[in-house]
This record gives structure tokens, C-alpha cells and sequence, in this order.
């Protein structure tokens, strides 16, 4: 089953093909293409709706066009705009939600019209899920993985800090989330406060590697407590005080900052995860969104489960399919593939688990 996404929640506009096996316990990654605005969003430190969905309607249709070259399929379908062979692809999939509305509607309404246009089945996709199901995309480099279930999954992005328990590929279930600020939206606060560019969390993990351990010490919001949500305002807040009484920062004060940050918001990611895990019998660990990226999140992981002598895996996409794409849109697709009629889909930027 060879499927193309489409991926339009926030910045990014972008395109893929994936091919999943029934029997397989792995996606494969045919082509994957993303145009980002985010040379412009730099400028302002932080999207720009409109920005992001004038970009998207221009960059669409060429994305997509560009994903169906790269996977090697033949021309023929006869639409010069989107040349490839059509006929190999089985099904569209495409974010719904959630995101931003202008954005997201320019990805589901491209969609639909392809769906209809091509004859093709449309499998709406909650962006979130798709982030998660990262872990199970493999290219021609790389072995598939194996992952165990029941699996505790992390989301930490610049909107979202998550924590999902998956019992099969049909069974989900939200145990618990950030009651304010996100993760990523702690490290782009945090930036913004620093004068580091946007986003603010790969500048505040490449400035910390100057960093001096010790100088500086945040708050570990909600670290000891039983539940499984997280809260980073009060982190935020903590830093917007010494930044404050410090005055003019020099180089040295912003890395040791940015270092003393990133050790909290790692130390709670990490602890809090591990708990849950452990309630669940977790025998997996997945890590999605933007904030997987952070090596240090990831080394820290390995060395808590290692330290504790965990039997649990940890699983994280490569980096780059960390960070929006449709790549994993299709994944979700492939495990779960869901088509409802065209005309039925809407695009709901306040969509949950």
C-alpha cells in the first residue's frame, strides 16, 4: 500500500510517499519533501499565521509534485501539475488537526480535491498521533525496528508536552500533559528572554555546550508529584527574574543560563516519563515532536534506563523527522487506515487525542 501525506498544521508545507506492508511492522520512507517559512518567522520570533498559510498555498502544489518525482514513479497520469504515475498510489492522508486554521486548511482542502480528482481514498490524520508513529518509519539505510507494546509514547514540541500510553496500533490513551506552558514553548520563551534566535530550543541546547554547570539553578516544576502532568511557566518565570535582576547578559551568563534551563526541563521530561513507564509496564519508550531532537533529552534518557537497569527500549525518530512533516502522517495512515468520504473531512485546529 503506497500512501501520499500531506502535512500543512503550522509552517511546513509538506508532502510524502510512504509503502506499508500488512504483515510489516515497519513503514517504509519512499520520499519525503518539506518547504519550511521559517526563514521568516526567524525575523519575528514565532509564526505568523498569515505568513505561514500564503507560503503553504504557494508551496503546495510543488512539494507534492516534488515528492512523486523523487519516489521514481513514471508520468502518467496526464495532470502536467503533478506529474507522476498516480495510479501506484493507494490512499491520501492528511493532517486535520491540530494547528493552525488558515494552514491547515490549505493542506485538507488540497487533499480532498485529489481525492476526489485521482479517485483515491482520504485517511484524515491528528497530527499528534502522527509524531509518535515517527518511530516506525524506516528507510532503505536503516533495519526497521522493533517496537514492543504496551509503549509509554513522550510528545514535546513547541505546542505540546504529552504523555500517551499505546496498548496496539488501535488502542491510545492520554495519561497526562502540560496544565500550561509546552516544553518547547519554555525553551522558546526562554530564548526570546536570552535575545537567542528562534526557535529557541536548538539555540539554547547549542549555546549550553558553553555552558558552566552549577552556576545557575531553576525550578523542576512538578517533579515530585504523583500524577503525570507537567507545568513550565513557573520555570519561565523563575528565569525571567534573573534575567531581570542580572541586567546586560554577557556570553558566558546567557550559556550558563541556557545550560541551567535545559537541565530542568530535561530532568522533569525524563523523570516523569520514566514513572509513568514504569506504572504501565511500558516496554517501549517512544519520543516525538520537535524538543525529541535535543541529544541531551535523548542521552539522558538512556542513561536513567540504564542507571535503573530499565527493561525498556527507548525508541526516537531520526532528527529530522523529529520536527513537522508528512512523513509521519503516512505512517499513522499505514497503521491505521481509516478512509472516510472526502466530502466529510474538515480541518479542526483545536483537535486532541
Amino acid at each position: 500500500m503506497k500512501i501520499l501525506a500531506i502535512q500543512t498544521s503550522c509552517d511546513e508545507t509538506a508532502a510524502a510517499i510512504i509503502s506499508k506492508v500488512p504483515q510489516e511492522n515497519y513503514v517504509k520512507l519512499l520520499s519525503n519533501i518539506v518547504a519550511s517559512s521559517l526563514t521568516l518567522h526567524s525575523k519575528t520570533g514565532g509564526i505568523v499565521p498569515e505568513i505561514a498559510a500564503r507560503e503553504q498555498v504557494r508551496y503546495i502544489i510543488p512539494v507534492i509534485k516534488k515528492a512523486i518525482e523523487n519516489c521514481k514513479l513514471s508520468r502518467r497520469s496526464g495532470i502536467p501539475q503533478l506529474a507522476g504515475k498516480i495510479e501506484e498510489i493507494d490512499a491520501i492522508a492528511v493532517t486535520v488537526g491540530p494547528g493552525l486554521i488558515g494552514s491547515l486548511l490549505v493542506g485538507v482542502e488540497t487533499a480532498k480535491t485529489l481525492a476526489y480528482l485521482w479517485k483515491k481514498p482520504i485517511i484524515p490524520v491528528n497530527h499528534l498521533l502522527g509524531h509518535i508513529y515517527a518511530n516506525w518509519l524506516t528507510t532503505k539505510d536503516q533495519r526497521p525496528k522493533t517496537i514492543d507494546f504496551p509503549a509509554l509514547a513522550l510528545l514535546v514540541s513547541g505546542g505540546h508536552t504529552d504523555l500517551v500510553l499505546l496498548k496496539n496500533h488501535k488502542n491510545t490513551k492520554w495519561i497526562g500533559g502540560t496544565l500550561d506552558d509546552a516544553a518547547g514553548e519554555a525553551f522558546d520563551k526562554v530564548g526570546r528572554l536570552l535575545n537567542l534566535p528562534y526557535p529557541g530550543g536548538p539555540a539554547i541546547e547549542k549555546v549550553s555546550e558553553r555552558g558552566i554547570a552549577g552556576r545557575f539553578t531553576f525550578p523542576r516544576p512538578m517533579l515530585g508529584s504523583l500524577d503525570f502532568y507537567f507545568s513550565f511557566s513557573g520555570l519561565k518565570a523563575a528565569v525571567s527574574r534573573e534575567v531581570l535582576k542580572l541586567g546586560k547578559l554577557d556570553e558566558q551568563q546567557i550559556a550558563d543560563i541556557a545550560l541551567a534551563v535545559q537541565k530542568s526541563i530535561v530532568e522533569v521530561l525524563v523523570r516523569k516519563t520514566l514513572k509513568a513507564a514504569l506504572k504501565h509496564n511500558a516496554r517501549s519508550i517512544l519520543l516525538g515532536g520537535g524538543v525529541a531532537a535535543n541529544q541531551t533529552l535523548r542521552d539522558r534518557f538512556e542513561l536513567e534506563i540504564e542507571n535503573f537497569k530499565l527493561k525498556i527500549k527507548l525508541f526516537a525518530p531520526s532528527k529530522s523527522l523529529c520536527t513537522d512533516n508528512a512523513a509521519m502522517i503516512g505512517a499513522y495512515a499505514g497503521f491505521n487506515p481509516k478512509p472516510i468520504d472526502w466530502k466529510n473531512i474538515t480541518a479542526n485546529p483545536e483537535l486532541y487525542f
